[in-house]
């Protein structure tokens, strides 16, 4: 039978809801006083029996003095870090995502959408964490027909502030490559990244986010339908051909996706730092361009009529 929860009033065992850190030292004990009482220890032993599950053997019974209260935090104190704290630090929080049906579950138009819807769909993204924390979604930037394709792994802190991929130190050496085989992201190359936000701390994307963001590229290479891809870094590389390969053992051959040759190689930032693979990724990139050589002769284009570099 339930306990009569005027009795438990009276007697002052009842639960009472304070804000953290606002209980007397005084209330505190009174309340411990009173449920120390045989009376109020028989009502409790009772009220336990009747309302709450019985505990296991190893596990004890709480008591009064576990649920005291934190001794109130001094004027500007607190545990938690400023906001910007987090800037480049991955995700801590660890609990399940849950999102909407209608977030959780794929559009099944993207691969309808043209350029500008397609485009307006990502900028309003939240299929994944990664809107929560960025300041541009980075769609792609180029000729939207070109022959030549370009793939890059997510936005670093500059793509993220421009909403362009490949900017910065890394944007300035991709475009002199590209320059050496006649090729501009201004006329006859689109470059596009496999993830739209970019993750905290340069992180690389977790599977889900790929997956929640895998259409959207998927529907870009559909669209411009190039003759080449050249997948820029090692996480690029693995994203596209689904595999775990180190990015030594995929350059040198051509790859393939969704019926497009693709060529790997090095990322523009890590060049900047490996200054002697830069002759490899130069191989890589003659690699390519005669790879769209040949895309283009299986065609019957005539050289020099290609549109795409020489």
């Amino acid at each position: 039978m339930a306990l009569d929860e005027s009795l438990i009033e009276e007697l002052g065992i009842g639960p009472i809801w304070v804000q953290r850190g606002a209980v007397a030292a005084s209330t505190t004990r009174e309340v411990e006083a009173a449920a120390s009482t045989p009376v109020a220890a028989a009502i409790l032993a009772e009220a336990q029996s009747n309302q709450a599950p019985a505990q296991t053997p190893h596990e004890p019974t709480p008591t009064a003095a576990a649920h005291t209260e934190a001794p109130r935090e001094a004027p500007g104190e607190s545990d938690a870090a400023p906001l910007d704290a987090y800037d480049d630090l991955p995700w801590t929080d660890e609990a399940p995502v849950h999102f909407a049906p209608a977030v959780a579950v794929a559009p099944d138009d993207v691969h309808t959408l043209d350029w500008d819807a397609l485009a307006e769909r990502v900028a309003n993204c939240q299929r994944c964490r990664l809107c929560e924390r960025r300041t541009n979604t980075v769609f792609g930037v180029g000729d939207r027909e070109a022959d030549w394709m370009l793939i890059g792994e997510a936005p670093g802190e500059n793509e993220d502030k421009q909403g362009e991929p490949f900017v910065g130190q890394a944007g300035k050496l991709l475009d002199n490559m590209l320059r050496t085989l006649a090729l501009s992201r201004q006329s006859n190359v689109y470059i596009a990244n496999v993830i739209k936000c970019r993750p905290p701390g340069n992180r690389n994307p977790e599977l889900d986010e790929v997956a929640r963001c895998e259409l959207y590229l998927q529907r870009q290479v559909e669209l411009v339908k190039p003759k080449v891809i050249v997948a820029m870094g090692r996480f690029a590389a693995q994203s596209l051909l689904k595999n775990e390969a180190s990015i030594a053992s995929m350059r040198g051959r051509v790859h393939e996706y969704r019926g497009v040759p693709v060529i790997v190689t090095y990322h523009p930032a890590y060049l900047l730092r490996s200054l002697q693979d830069k002759s490899k990724a130069w191989a890589d990139l003659c690699l390519a361009r005669n790879t769209y050589r040949d895309a283009l002769a299986a065609l019957g284009v005539e050289q020099g009529a290609e549109k795409g570099g020489v």
